[in-house]
């Protein structure tokens, strides 16, 4: 069940391949065919040095931090930047945050392909820069037009690092070594959708702008600079560490996508040789016009398309849509039912912020652990673990993430001590990650080429369903309780508890070769 075996050679792990094809090799099967120059080429990514490789993922978890500020920082600040650009209007306070949102929703659907036809290194930097032009555009903002339109300028351009940063792990880490890669890259994409959540609140609960622990930093750092300052340092707070992360990404971020670099070396190759046949081995008989439309319906397609890829995105989906329901109701419950004051209030979302921290690093670790011991376990060095060996987690963290449901809502129900409440929040929480990282690491093993794609994909219904689903959480409360509301959660969560022992059972190469064809006709996907 190795990922060699796939039928579609672009799906290959062009940056795991033991073969070399090279186009002065009289013993290459194919010579006019451009591959790495063996495992230990170093010009494969995956084969730079470890500081290198790990520069490379900070940098780009710091992107995805700062660039996750500009989702919630605002938020407290909202009302005096109505004020202070002449508006009352209440609905817009809210869209002043959701656009951002929106824009984190779009992005990837854009920057996604483009990485995958151009590579990764120009996407980041354009990015980067318009997120930095769209923030000072934020803080020069005269009208409220103009303000949205730069909130959504950057909520578009500042998912890149999140949308991306999935394929960059998959492009520089061996697959047994990306546990704990992803953890902490988690950290700084962890804090988009909980900040999301927290502005929501926030709007439902104008009084409590201010909360406590990991993930409510950017609110308290936001309403700080506003009363302090003026709302409009907020963008100059995230501007100055951006810009400088704009500097150290030009330095520091070379291009790591595979079939991009091969398709570099093949046309410095046919200058040096002549030889206007080589073409690396992902190269593709499609004009550039197609390869690009292809790239941009990619996502959608395999969201549609692929079984696999729906059950796990839904998979995902579900369980950020409960985190958010969970967040956008949290400090009025807790207010309500423990009469917490405005400050105190604050504190509970700890209890789902430890769960997740927990969550991320004890997964990667343990995922890379067992990772190891598998692969010592196969009969050839080469041979390569099938991407649903990393799918074991999300076994006990469906079970997790009810329990902590039915933790959650029946203690509130009783109004027994709050922290209890809290610890199934915790337990929730790690739950969650159980699923989410796991989620990640597969499609970035099972689609080499196409991992930003398939992130994209999962990305697209996690953000539609965390938009949705809390719509409806007062309402289900205040009909059916705390504790039954919750069981209601709960039980959902069991029904989806099968899907992973299925995809584990089932799951082959075959059926990853399969959607691949179904996405891509079978056919290669970048020219040259």
């Amino acid at each position: 069940m190795a990922r060699c075996d796939l039928a579609d050679p672009a799906a290959r792990p062009l940056s795991t391949s033991p073969k070399t094809v090279a186009s002065n090799s009289a013993a290459a099967a194919n010579p006019a065919e451009v591959d790495w120059d063996g495992d230990a080429d170093p010009s494969n990514p995956m084969n730079w040095s470890f500081w290198y490789r790990w520069c490379h993922i900070v940098v780009i978890s710091l992107l995805t931090f700062v660039t996750s500020l500009g989702s919630s920082m605002l938020a407290p600040a909202v009302p005096d930047v109505m004020r202070s650009l002449g508006s009352d209007n209440a609905e817009l306070e809210s869209f002043v945050v959701s656009i951002y949102v929106i824009g984190y929703a779009l992005g990837p659907l854009i920057a996604a392909p483009m990485s995958e036809v151009y590579g990764r290194s120009i996407v980041y930097n354009v990015s980067n820069v318009l997120f930095l032009g769209a923030t000072i555009g934020c803080a020069l903002s005269t009208n409220v037009g103009m303000f949205l339109a730069f909130r959504l300028i950057s909520g578009c351009a500042g998912v890149t690092p999140l949308a991306l940063g999935g394929g960059s792990i998959g492009d520089l880490m061996a697959p047994e070594k990306m546990g704990t890669a992803m953890a902490i890259w988690g950290l700084g994409s962890l804090v988009a959708p909980v900040e999301t959540s927290l502005t929501k609140n926030i709007f439902c609960h104008v009084t409590n702008p201010i909360s406590d622990g990991l993930q409510v930093f950017a609110p308290i750092a936001g309403g700080y600079l506003s009363e302090n300052v003026g709302w409009r340092w907020i963008f100059w707070v995230i501007t100055i560490p951006m810009a400088v992360l704009r500097i150290l990404s030009l330095v520091t971020l070379r291009e790591t996508y595979a079939p991009i670099l091969l398709k570099r070396k093949a046309r410095r190759l046919r200058r040096e040789t002549g030889d206007h046949e080589l073409r690396s081995r992902s190269a593709s008989p499609k004009s550039q016009h197609e390869v690009f439309f292809d790239a941009l319906v990619r996502p959608l397609k395999m969201l549609l398309t692929s079984p696999v890829v729906m059950t796990l995105a839904f998979d995902v989906a579900v369980v950020y849509g409960y985190q958010y329901l969970v967040f956008t109701t949290l400090s009025y419950i807790f207010q309500d039912v423990y009469h917490l004051s405005t400050g105190l209030s604050g504190l509970v979302y700890l209890g789902d912020g430890i769960g997740t921290i927990l969550g991320i690093f004890s997964i990667g670790y343990a995922s890379d652990k067992v990772a190891e011991r598998k692969k010592g376990r196969l009969s050839a060095p080469d041979e390569t673990l099938p991407p649903e060996s990393w799918l074991w987690p999300m076994i006990p963290a469906s079970l997790l993430t009810p329990i902590g449901l039915l933790w959650y809502g029946w203690s509130l129900q009783a109004g027994v001590f709050p922290v209890v409440p809290l610890v199934g929040l915790g337990v929730f929480g790690f739950g969650m990650m159980g699923i989410f990282q796991p989620v990640q690491i597969y499609l970035v093993n099972a689609f080499p080429v196409h991992s930003a794609s398939a992130l994209a994909a999962s990305n697209l219904l996690r953000s539609l369903v965390g938009a949705l689903l809390p719509l409806g959480g007062h309402r289900m409360y205040n009909t059916m309780g705390l504790g039954w509301g919750n069981s209601l959660l709960a039980f959902i969560a069991l029904a989806m508890v099968p899907a992973p022992i299925i995809l584990m059972k089932e799951l082959n190469t075959t059926d990853t070769a399969k959607c691949l064809i179904c996405v891509d006709g079978g056919s290669k996907d970048n020219t040259d």
